[in-house]
């Protein structure tokens, strides 16, 4: 099961906009697998972060696709991105 989470999201994906979004509403963006459903994201990074997820909304962009994640209001975006590898 570990190497499914590690094969559904990808790496981080940071940009300007993404941490403006993670100081000001609790979201995170990821680069995830192209096939990886929703359900699939939610459940790789509840289980590889240890938190809880509110919601996901998914782009497909040129370079493939972008999961934004907001957590949940006890769950802080910066430190699970710091654990990520955001900083």
């Amino acid at each position: 099961m570990t190497e499914l989470r590690h094969r559904v999201i990808l790496h981080p994906y940071v940009t300007e906009k993404a941490m403006d979004e993670m100081e000001r509403m609790n979201k995170l963006e990821f680069a995830v697998d192209r096939r990886a459903s929703r359900a699939q994201v939610k459940h790789a990074v509840e289980d590889l972060y240890q938190c809880k997820v509110e919601k996901i909304t998914i782009k497909i962009v040129r370079t493939g696709k972008i999961a934004t994640v907001r957590f949940k209001p006890e769950f802080s975006a910066e430190d699970i991105g710091a654990r990520a590898g955001v900083f």
